[in-house]
C-alpha cells in the first residue's frame, strides 16, 4: 500500500456539495456547544475540528483547509466563554497543516486517516494550551491521559465520520 499519492487521479480534488460545506459544520458547532452541557463526556469529542481535517484534506488544500480552520473556528469561538480567535487561530494552523500534508500524502486510507486524525488532535489540544497558557496568560490544566484520550476518541471518530462524508462526494464510485 502507497503512502504517498500515485497518480494524476489520486491527487484531484473531489467536488463536496454545498449543502455539505454549509450544514455541516452548523451541525457540529451546535452539537459541540450544546450537548456537553447536559452530557459533559461528550466535551472529549471535538467535531469542528474534524471537519476542519475532513475539509482540509478531501479538497487537498492548504488555503481550503486554512480557510475553513478560521471560519469554523470563529464560529466556535462565539458560542463559548472562551476570547474570540482562540479556536479560530488554533483550527486555521490545523486547517492549513491538514490541507498541506493532504496533499502530500494518500490520505483515502482508514488506518493513514486514524493517524493523521490522532496526529492533528494532540497538536490541537497543544496549540490550544499554548494560546490560552502563553499568549493571554490564562491558567489552564493539562493532562497528557486526557488528551491522548481525547486524541484517540475524535480519532475513531474521524475515521466513521469521514467514511460518512465520503459518500456526499462527486467521485465516490
Amino acid at each position: 500500500m502507497a503512502l504517498l499519492a500515485a497518480s494524476r487521479r489520486e491527487t484531484e480534488a473531489p467536488t463536496l456539495p454545498f449543502w455539505l460545506v454549509l450544514l455541516a459544520p452548523i451541525l457540529a458547532i451546535g452539537f459541540d456547544s450544546f450537548v456537553p452541557v447536559h452530557f459533559p463526556p461528550a466535551a472529549m469529542l471535538d467535531l469542528p475540528l474534524l471537519l476542519v481535517i475532513y475539509f482540509a484534506i478531501a479538497k487537498r488544500s492548504p488555503i481550503v483547509g486554512l480557510c475553513a480552520g478560521a471560519v469554523i473556528g470563529i464560529l466556535q469561538d462565539a458560542l463559548t466563554r472562551e476570547p474570540l480567535g482562540v479556536f479560530g487561530i488554533t483550527k486555521t494552523i490545523i486547517g492549513y497543516i491538514a490541507g498541506l500534508l493532504g496533499n502530500r500524502i494518500d490520505t483515502e486510507n482508514h488506518g493513514a486517516r486514524m493517524l493523521f486524525t490522532f496526529v492533528l488532535s494532540l497538536l490541537h489540544s497543544g496549540l490550544y494550551w499554548l494560546v490560552v497558557e502563553r499568549l493571554l496568560a490564562q491558567p489552564l490544566g493539562w493532562s497528557w491521559l486526557h488528551e491522548l484520550l481525547r486524541a484517540v476518541l475524535n480519532a475513531i471518530t474521524g475515521v466513521v465520520l469521514f467514511a460518512l462524508l465520503d459518500t456526499t462526494r462527486g467521485d465516490v464510485a
